[in-house]
């Protein structure tokens, strides 16, 4: 069966390639999570500062998301709070944020529609990023979502719309922006979105949302939760992938980074956000094993 599944080759990584990428391991976004696990997680970054994107957790509320921001500038490391417009009750809220981006020095965030099944103000992302950018808001750089492998509930053609019309919110505004994908297994559905999402007009870089080095259960079990299912069904079809699944405790981000590493810098993949699951060692440890 597997052998019905190979997958055609894939052009020769070229040495500017492989500098390319591996310039986006030795840079990349650490993602942590709102858990019992996350001291470890802040112990575990890389000493003399990192990028780290903290996730709004619908469970703990948006002011935990502010909390740990705080606690990760106060160490010296670039922290990026997820901010969810489903979580704002009301445009005071916006406001509210605003100020705080600029007392607490937030020079970047990450603007997500969130999960919340009683919204507030905002039932989607636009709306709040709309009002926020009224407000004095001190930010230098804001990040929106992209689903190359859509979303569970939202048709593909409204997460197109929906990225597009945030791309003109922000140009229109003069903030620099970027997207940030979801986690996503398969290579060649990333490279034909973005394909596909360049020709429409999509002019933001993008940011390949990839997994950590996270524990194979772990990862088949939050993946689910985040809605990835179809992608990671991928990795079981996939004969390399699941060769690694089956003779690895843990899974790590080579495979996919590699299979696109021809395409990356003419796609305008300018970073890579990685779920860590706040399993920072292990991903630590993976990039750091990268030459620089």
């Amino acid at each position: 069966m597997l052998s019905r599944l190979r997958r055609a080759p894939q052009p020769a990584e070229t040495l500017g390639a492989r500098q390319y990428r591996l310039g986006l391991v030795r840079d990349l976004t650490f993602e942590v999570i709102p858990l019992k696990s996350l001291d470890a997680a802040i112990e575990a970054l890389p000493a003399g500062g990192a990028r780290v994107s903290v996730t709004a957790s619908p469970a703990k509320g948006q002011d935990a998301t502010c909390e740990i921001t705080e606690r990760l500038l106060e160490a010296g490391h670039n922290a990026i709070p997820h901010i969810s417009a489903r979580l704002a009750p009301d445009r005071a809220r916006v406001s509210e944020l605003a100020g705080w981006f600029r007392s607490a020095g937030v020079s970047t965030m990450f603007l997500v529609g969130g999960d919340v099944e009683s919204p507030g103000a905002y039932t989607e992302a636009s709306a709040f990023l709309r009002d926020l950018l009224e407000c004095g808001h001190g930010l230098s750089k804001i990040g929106v979502t992209a689903y190359p492998h859509g979303h569970p509930l939202i048709s593909d053609g409204v997460l197109h719309e929906a990225l597009h019309a945030k791309q003109a919110l922000l140009a229109d505004a003069g903030v620099e922006g970027y997207c940030s994908t979801q986690m996503c297994f398969d290579p060649d559905r990333i490279a034909n979105w973005l394909r596909g999402e360049r020709a429409a007009g999509l002019t933001l870089p993008v940011h390949l949302g990839v997994s950590g080095v996270v524990d194979r259960a772990k990862l088949l079990t939050m993946g689910a939760r985040l809605g990835v299912g179809p992608s990671l069904r991928y990795l079981r079809k996939n004969r390399a992938a699941v060769m690694k699944l089956m003779t690895s405790p843990n899974y790590d981000p080579d495979h996919i980074l590699t299979a696109l590493s021809p395409s990356l810098e003419g796609l305008g993949v300018t970073g890579l956000h990685v779920f860590t699951f706040n399993q920072v060692a292990a991903t630590v440890t993976w990039q750091q094993a990268h030459p620089s």
